[in-house]
């Protein structure tokens, strides 16, 4: 087994010292500029976006991304000012205002343990260096972590971005002719790697041309060999014969993601929820009809067959006079029961620059403020909302996660509806037929 560089114990213990002195309002900012507000615990960033914090990157394809970064001592890296301008738009359109991870809750099977990855086991200071086969293609580059470990060397070459194909974007057979349309997709990844004890977790944004974004965490590196003690029902044997049985365990994995669509934090929040009929008299299929319902209010929202969310602009439209939206699209996941917070998928809350993490935040917002998401669905009025997304993992050990352990992946996409009119991707003999197909096409 390879021990982690620094001692998980000593390193959780590490992370509670910092904690403390953070809820005693001590601040820990750090790295060029110190920002007010909630980045000042513990930041490293350029308040302007100089050069250095800055990613633009134009895609084979013809799309080009835009962002910032800072980052944080707990939540690690923060995605700012994201932008998306696809071939054929004028100007950038803006998406988001700020993305990032706001909590991995950890809970063990046995009930022994259960821990805070972000707030309470110093995900943020655990930022790797990252080998250059890590980041093929790509640039690594320097990231000074608040509060390191080791303040020697609070420089660590742990921040990669580069770009990757993914494979088909489209491809259509033309009605006549021998003629295809087709492209093969490009995409932006920016990546981190951060050690908490034992675990590594790869936190991954992906970028694509054609203006989704996905967002993932991949946990690999070990598994604790101090786990090696339970029994059937709260543990699975990795050893020869019945032995050494490894403890299953949750990872609870939320993203806050606050949206600046055309500029504006005044978006709209909508449900949809369709509902399928048996076949009416007369017809051969079921019916299917979908209804939308605006949410108003702060909402603690579960996912359902054939239900979803979007984030719609209230300041930008299309050029089809459709207002642009993101779609939420959540990805596999095993909702854990255990704890209030974990109990809904998607939450929407009412922006308030002290709600920064989704359990165990760490700053204090007055009197009686709860210190989890779904105590904040209190019924307030929308109009700058927050949007939470949890998605969880229950991972129950198998032989093959020694060693080191396969990443296994959990993560949802954000989907572009009506933000262009067409497919950005859109070749222009076909651009014509927006609205309609034509023979020949």
């Amino acid at each position: 087994m390879r021990v982690p560089t620094i001692n998980p114990a000593r390193r959780r213990a590490a992370a509670v010292l910092a904690a403390v002195a953070l809820t005693a309002g001590v601040s820990t900012a750090a790295g060029p500029t110190a920002v007010a507000g909630p980045r000042a615990a513990g930041t490293t960033a350029a308040a302007d976006c100089s050069a250095a914090y800055r990613i633009e990157q134009k895609l084979s394809t013809g799309t080009t991304w835009r962002m910032c970064w800072h980052y944080e001592r707990e939540a690690g890296l923060v995605l700012e000012h994201i932008s998306y301008q696809p071939p054929g738009e004028p100007r950038p359109i803006k998406v988001l205002a700020s993305a990032k991870l706001a909590q991995i809750h950890v809970p063990y099977d046995d009930g022994k343990s259960e821990y805070s990855d972000l707030t309470g086991a110093g995900f943020g200071q655990g930022l790797v260096n990252m080998a250059p086969g890590e980041c093929p293609g790509g640039t690594i580059r320097t990231v000074k972590v608040p509060d390191a470990y080791d303040p020697r060397h609070p420089n660590v070459k742990g921040l990669c971005t580069t770009t990757r194909s993914r494979g088909h974007a489209y491809r259509m057979q033309a009605d006549t002719g021998t003629k295809v349309y087709q492209a093969q997709g490009k995409d932006l990844l920016v990546y981190t790697v951060n050690q908490v004890g034992w675990y590594e977790y790869i936190t991954e944004w992906r970028f694509q041309d054609d203006g989704t974004v996905n967002m993932s965490v991949g946990a690999t590196g070990s598994l604790s060999p101090g786990d090696y003690d339970a029994g059937d029902g709260r543990g699975w044997p990795i050893g020869k014969g019945a032995t050494s049985y490894a403890t299953s365990h949750s990872h609870n994995v939320f993203w806050r993601l606050d949206f600046d669509l055309d500029g504006s934090s005044r978006s709209r929040v909508e449900q949809y929820d369709s509902k399928v009929s048996p076949p009416a008299r007369g017809n051969e299929a079921p019916t299917t009809r979908t209804t939308r319902t605006a949410v108003t209010r702060e909402l603690a929202g579960d996912a359902r067959n054939m239900r979803w969310w979007r984030v719609v602009s209230t300041a930008g439209k299309n050029k089809d006079g459709h207002a642009r939206s993101y779609q939420i699209v959540p990805g596999a996941t095993t909702r854990y029961p255990g704890r209030g917070f974990t109990r809904h998928d998607v939450y929407f809350t009412q922006y308030n620059k002290c709600e920064q993490f989704a359990s165990d935040n760490l700053l204090n917002c007055g009197a009686g403020h709860g210190r989890s998401v779904d105590k904040w669905v209190d019924g307030q009025t929308l109009t700058h909302p927050v949007a939470w997304v949890n998605i969880d993992f229950h991972h129950i050990v198998r032989d093959e996660d020694q060693q080191p352990m396969p990443v296994h992946w959990q993560g949802f996409s954000l989907l572009p509806r009506d933000v262009t009119a067409m497919n950005p991707l859109t070749p222009a003999e076909l651009a014509d037929q927006n609205g309609e197909t034509e023979s020949g096409g």
